[in-house]
Formats: structure tokens, sequence, C-alpha cells
């Protein structure tokens, strides 16, 4: 009979940081809500209304202007000079109304010390629905979103030099939580610790930890 390895002792691995950095979906919140299956039927019917093309060209350029361009919005922009407020406005109005209030979260991060902040892809306002629909409305100090970056997505790193400045957090003294593994190559780069939240882990040298439960790795931290 082997005996168990023994976890890892992550308060040490933390004990630098001051600044915390979350994604919102699929981070924030678990996969399981499903929120992108309402997201990416408004973001096909945008595109086919735009580009003038039918539903499976435009659930095709949908993928690939997100593989390569970061989100489908940047693709949109950069090759069609689509206007990003009536997209981030329509493809945001969404049904909130079964995500949960995550208490056991709400606490991991509330017992966080220093200054927490949430960085998205989507807009500002409705990372400000997401956070209030899952209880954790006053635990963070700021709230970015893509319009902060001058509509310039993660993964680009100009996208976080332009947030991490406007925040002030120093690079070396902080820590992001992000469900898209190569949303983490930038800020490993720029000196966070990177933790993969994910149902599965994405073994890359970019990436310091993985975790399938938010709330059970920040009280690990703590």
């Amino acid at each position: 009979m082997t005996n168990a390895p023994l976890a890892i002792d992550l308060v040490p691995l933390f004990s630098h940081v001051t600044t915390w950095v979350f994604d919102l979906d699929n981070t924030l919140y678990p996969p399981e809500a499903r929120l992108f299956d309402q997201i990416e039927v408004r973001m096909t019917d945008f595109v086919m209304e735009a580009l003038g093309v039918g539903q499976e060209e435009a659930n095709r350029l949908r993928h690939e202007y997100w593989r390569d361009h970061g989100t489908t919005l940047a693709g949109l922009m950069r090759l069609h000079g689509v206007e990003p407020g009536p997209y981030l406005d329509r493809v945001h109005e969404i049904d909130l109304t079964h995500l949960e209030r995550d208490a056991a979260l709400a606490e991991g991060i509330r017992a966080l010390p220093g200054r927490k902040i949430v960085y998205t892809n989507g807009c500002a306002p409705y990372a400000e629905r997401v956070v209030a629909a899952r209880g954790l409305e006053g635990l963070f100090d700021a709230i970015y979103g893509v319009e902060h970056a001058n509509f310039q997505p993660k993964p680009d790193r100009a996208a976080y030099d332009i947030v991490f400045g406007l925040d002030g957090l120093t690079p070396g003294a902080a820590a992001m939580f992000e469900d898209d593994a190569r949303n983490l190559a930038a800020p490993h780069e720029m000196g966070l610790r990177t933790v993969h939240v994910a149902p599965e882990a994405a073994p890359a040298e970019h990436i310091h930890h993985h975790t399938d439960d938010l709330g059970a790795f920040l009280r690990r931290i703590v």
C-alpha cells in the first residue's frame, strides 16, 4: 500500500501577492452555468446581420475570430470595422437568473489580503451583473472590461499592459485566475503567479497551478 502524496502548501507560494486578478466567465462561476450557450447564440446572430452571412458561416467565423484574434469582437473590428458598443450590448443581454450565489467563494475572496480586481474580455457592466448574481458584490476594488483595454482582448500582451497600468498593480506581486489557458501566457511572462481554473488541467510552462474548484483553492492560500 502506498501513501497518497501530500498536498502542496500554497501559502508560501502566494505570500508575496498583494493584487489578485480574476477573470469572469467560467472562472467566477462554473462552466455548468452555461452562460456562453446564450452568448454564442447572440454572437452568431450579430455576425449574421453585420456581415450578411448565413448561420453556418457566422458560426465558423465566430470561432475563427476567437481563435485568431482572441475574441470574436476583435476579429469583427479588425477585419470589418465593426463598432464594439452595439456588439457588447447585444451579446451580453442574457438571462442570469439561474446563477447561484456562492457563499464559500465569496468568503475565499474576502479573506485574500490586498487588492482584488476582475478583468474580463466582456464588458464591465456585464461583469458587474454576474458578480452581483454570484453574491460577490462589494468584494472587488475594480472591475475592468475589454473597453478599458481600448477593446484589445486577452491574450494580447498590449491588453494586459493597458489594464494593469490603469490599475497600478505590480506584476511581480500579483496572481491571476483564468479559465482560458492561453490567457495566462502574457501574465506569466510579466511575472504574475498563474492559476488555471478549469475542469481539466492543461499543463504548460506558463501555468503554475490548476484547480477545478476556485473557492477551495482560495481557502488553501490563506
